[in-house]
């Protein structure tokens, strides 16, 4: 174990491909945990839309380039992927003319940026975190229904050397670690489970605003992504299996969020005469969330089951939980394992169950503020940031050679049926 020299503070680089600072919220509440802990962070990131090339953000420095999106297919995320390996490697050489880096974290997707961890730790004996946000291989499989073939074969190849490259692993939650101990080989001690998880300071419920109903009485609200495996499209079917089938006038729906899919989804919603009642605004700033958020009586967490969605922890529920909302979900591994009580499932990928669900608990308001104290007591005993802080910073102290004072921290809850897990880890290809 290297220290970093008593007369500065411990460097740390984070690069991240998919998302840009602030706007990736775990990634930053990541930055502002090691700036209260002392580490001196720099961060290298694609673009966003008012990003400049350098720039210090709450003390955070921030490196970006102009992303090249994929036209589409895996011969367009090759060339996306490339792209952004050339621009972060020249952005961490430049970072590095400011001094040694302590530790490299690298968020996937994509699962690229070992060789750059390998080539700091032969300079200057980086170590390197693996903040394990997606699991590549089944996200390849959920995305275009792959199967076994050069493509999964090679991402798999690209995992496996990102695990052993790694001094240490972060995963989102216990599913995801334990593909990291039993697929990725690594030993458990070298794994840790962060969550994701909201500020219930900032994402807490606020004054309504009674315009976001339409004049109608219920409003259900979507916040997130919105790709091939995210489900809005079921989410969009159910809307008008409530609204034509179920003759319900009285719910209208926003759904907040961009991604591969949008305008492929608001054709959807137009087709199937929902303009009236489904709100799709594209990505909101802040205030916009929280307004509707605030405003709304349940929140949709529509994501299918697939081989990675079974097993991943979407953000979007413990941030529907963090607003006192009640969830109407798919029975997968990791929601339940974070909603629980606070949500209701609905059986399989059914619309017509999803549909159902959603009413029954639109009708039943005693029902609707249970479950909505439910989530956000859970957000604040369990699944909140400052629950994850202490373990999160705990990995770069060990490497660096820090010391402190231990907290207790709550364990984080095992998956809820380890047997689908199993199905996975050993290769995606096989599940």
């Amino acid at each position: 174990m290297t220290a970093a020299p008593a007369d500065r503070a411990p460097r740390v680089l984070i690069i991240i491909q998919n998302l840009h600072v602030p706007f990736d919220r775990r990634v930053w509440l990541e930055c502002q945990s090691l700036r209260r802990a002392g580490y001196d962070v720099t961060v290298v990131c694609p673009a966003g839309p008012d990003s400049r090339p350098f720039e210090v953000i709450d003390g955070v420095e921030v490196h970006t380039y102009r992303s090249r999106p994929s036209s589409g297919g895996a011969r367009g995320y090759v060339v996306e992927y490339a792209h952004s390996f050339l621009a972060t490697a020249r952005l961490v050489a430049k970072a590095r003319r400011r001094g040694r880096i302590d530790v490299l974290q690298a968020c996937n997707p994509p699962d690229i940026f070992w060789p750059i961890a390998r080539w700091l730790r032969m300079r200057d004996g980086t170590r390197f975190v693996f903040d394990h946000h997606d699991l590549c291989p089944e996200l390849f499989r959920s995305r275009f229904n792959g199967t076994d073939g050069p493509a999964l074969r090679g991402l798999m190849a690209l995992e496996r050397a990102t695990f052993r490259t790694a001094d240490a692993v972060t995963s989102t939650n216990a599913s995801y670690a334990r593909v990291a101990t039993e697929r990725g080989g690594k030993p458990s001690e070298a794994v840790t489970v962060v969550r994701t998880g909201p500020d219930p300071e900032r994402l807490r419920r606020g004054p309504e605003d009674p315009a976001w109903r339409g004049g109608r009485t219920h409003l259900v609200a979507y916040l997130g992504v919105m790709g091939p495996q995210d489900g809005v499209d079921l989410a969009i079917d159910a809307a008008a299996h409530v609204v034509h089938e179920m003759g319900r006038d009285d719910v209208t729906f926003v759904l907040m969020g961009g991604g591969d899919c949008f305008e492929e989804l608001v054709q959807r919603r137009d087709r199937l005469g929902l303009r009236d009642h489904v709100v799709m605004t594209g990505r909101v700033p802040d205030e916009t969330v929280l307004s509707v958020l605030s405003s709304a009586d349940v929140g949709l967490s529509p994501d299918p089951r697939n081989p990675l969605n079974e097993v991943s922890t979407m953000n979007k529920t413990m941030e529907y939980m963090a607003f006192e909302l009640p969830v109407v979900a798919f029975d997968l591994v990791e929601t339940r394992v974070s909603a629980g009580e606070s949500a209701v499932y609905a059986d399989g990928d059914d619309v017509v169950s999803y549909a159902h669900a959603l009413v029954a608990l639109l009708d039943d308001p005693e029902a609707r503020s249970r479950m909505g104290r439910a989530g956000r007591r859970r957000v604040l005993d369990e699944l909140a940031w400052k629950h994850q802080e202490a373990p999160y910073v705990g990995v770069f102290d060990r490497l660096v050679g820090i010391e402190r004072t231990p907290v207790v921290i709550p364990a984080p809850r095992a998956a809820a049926d380890a047997s689908v897990v199993d199905a996975l880890v050993a290769s995606p290809g096989d599940a």
